[in-house]
């Protein structure tokens, strides 16, 4: 496994790419991982979607107005996305969980420090996408994340 880079003093923010929605992190993600799902690839226009797992505490919308879309995922779970009214980029997803979001990575101001430590839906992958097997990986969701929080944390530990 790649080394991390190290984290950021935290808040760090980030938003849509109109400018008009904006979001601040207010303490380290939970995790950062790849997802290969049919519908990450789809959203994202990529061959996975890059998430980061905050606390519902942790995360702070600071302006814009938000639409959502309740979709149906992979899993059968039904998750709400939030997208910039304006321009309709994705920002973040509220798990059926409830306690946690899941941002969109490309939507920080700055992803330097946020390296993935594993991915999930590795079995819907694009044929040419490389899964480091040093890494935490699923064959579909992660029904438990704590493999993968256990991993950030490890990453990230001097």
């Amino acid at each position: 496994m790649e080394d991390s880079m190290a984290l950021p003093d935290f808040p760090v923010e980030g938003g849509c790419q109109c400018g008009r929605a904006r979001y601040r992190l207010n303490a380290s993600p939970l995790s950062v991982y790849n997802c290969h799902c049919k519908d990450c690839q789809r959203f994202s226009g990529a061959g996975w979607s890059m998430s980061v797992i905050v606390r519902n505490d942790d995360f702070e919308l600071l302006q814009g107005e938000i639409d959502r879309y309740d979709r149906t995922a992979d899993s059968g779970n039904v998750v709400r996305m939030n997208f910039c009214a304006h321009c309709h980029g994705w920002l973040w997803n509220d798990p059926p969980a409830g306690t946690i979001k899941v941002v969109r990575a490309g939507t920080l101001d700055d992803i330097d420090w946020a390296a993935p430590v594993g991915n999930i839906w590795t079995d819907s992958k694009a044929a040419w996408a490389h899964i480091d097997p040093a890494q935490v990986n699923f064959p579909k969701g992660a029904a438990d994340r704590t493999p993968l929080f256990d991993a950030w944390t490890r990453s990230h530990q001097d």
